[in-house]
């Protein structure tokens, strides 16, 4: 409930070539954390479905047709992992 809107990114990783990425708008700042997401995500979802990491948005980035462009996101988690 806390969430607003979200999507799943894949992001390089040197043990399994790709891990997850969620990056998540919230409803509210400050409202929930990756660690509560990640349980409540583990009820729903296989664990090796839940992301590793976790981006939080103002906002997602669109293109004009309204399709995130995840591209923008998987180049923040890159950056943010400097």
């Amino acid at each position: 409930p806390a969430v607003k809107d979200a999507t799943v990114v894949g992001v390089p990783d040197t043990t399994w070539g790709e891990i997850g990425a969620g990056c998540i708008v919230l409803r509210e700042a400050g409202s929930t954390t990756g660690e509560e997401l990640a349980a409540f995500l583990a009820q729903k979802l296989a664990k090796y479905k839940i992301p590793r990491r976790w981006l939080f948005v103002d906002a997602l980035p669109r293109t004009p047709y309204g399709k995130v462009v995840k591209g923008d996101l998987r180049a923040r988690l890159s950056s943010d992992a400097r």
